[in-house]
């Protein structure tokens, strides 16, 4: 049982964590979307840079109104609005420590993701730290700021790419032949909270439309990956959770194999408070990336 708060401050059994006693409500933030384009867009990791990514593409700013999640709490849905907000402390004292990320949180996360989404198996691939301080955040193959674009990090092609390289082809084969259903999610925790700067805007996902979102090669020192970016429409709902601790997580789904009207990608990115400072704490998080299949 997952104990949290509901909109009145009470404990409750709900699965998702609402508004604390005070935190800032809805916001107007100015999110980075794609700029229409005829030609194919590409973006060159900072791996291959060896600085900051080489993005060929335009990019535009728009101000959208970003809505204070918590008070919507128990009523979001991977499958809806394509994340959920949970209460789930760690054991583990320090985030940095990649041993005991990868002997405890990745544990951790994987009980979290099951019993959350009934999935019969979880499979973690990835951890990557990211700060807005100077010099970002470490990790082992080099230091990461927020994502500043709105993005996805899968699409339809790469999603079920990416699964087959960690299960195999033959399993990937066999689980989209029986139709086992599989969907890629990020685990986004602050290591230090309340989160004052830098916090993500996630979209819903059910006010985006296909034709929003932008295919972009991922250019890396072994392959050639795939990621959306969002071109910015009215249409498009935004939420935030303001004031996030480190004994909170979001769930974004990234990619879902089933496409029968559930969400299917849910783009996100960090964004600007208005009263955030020079002497406002830096955002620190960390992410986990898995796969859930439901055999």
């Amino acid at each position: 049982m997952t104990i949290v708060l509901n909109k009145s401050g009470i404990l409750s059994e709900s699965g998702s964590l609402a508004a604390p006693a005070r935190h800032p409500a809805n916001v107007t933030a100015e999110l980075t979307f794609i700029s229409p384009s005829a030609a194919r867009p590409v973006l060159i990791s900072s791996a291959v840079t060896g600085g900051a990514p080489d993005e060929r593409f335009g990019t535009e700013r728009h101000a959208v109104r970003v809505e204070d999640m918590r008070s919507l709490a128990g009523a979001l849905s991977l499958d809806h609005e394509g994340f959920e907000l949970h209460r789930a402390p760690t054991a583990v004292a320090d985030l940095y420590d990649d041993a005991a990320v990868e002997r405890t949180y990745h544990a951790e996360t994987e009980a979290l993701l099951r019993r959350v989404t009934g999935a019969s198996r979880v499979v973690i691939f990835d951890a990557t730290r990211r700060s807005d301080a100077a010099g970002g955040a470490a990790n082992r193959d080099g230091s990461r700021g927020p994502a500043g674009r709105v993005h996805v990090d899968y699409t339809a092609r790469s999603g079920p790419k990416r699964l087959a390289d960690l299960v195999g082809a033959d399993e990937a084969r066999r689980l989209a032949a029986t139709g086992v259903r599989a969907a890629q999610i990020n685990v986004w925790r602050p290591i230090r909270g309340p989160v004052r700067r830098s916090p993500l805007a996630l979209a819903d996902a059910s006010t985006v439309r296909p034709q929003h979102l932008v295919a972009t090669d991922q250019i890396f020192p072994d392959r050639v990956g795939e990621i959306y970016h969002l071109r910015h429409d009215p249409s498009q709902r935004w939420y935030h959770a303001p004031l996030m601790t480190a004994d909170e997580v979001l769930l974004i789904k990234g990619w879902d194999s089933l496409e029968d009207g559930r969400a299917r990608f849910t783009p996100h990115s960090a964004f600007a408070l208005a009263d955030t400072t020079a002497a406002t704490p830096a955002r620190e998080s960390i992410e986990l990336r898995a796969y859930v299949i439901f055999a």
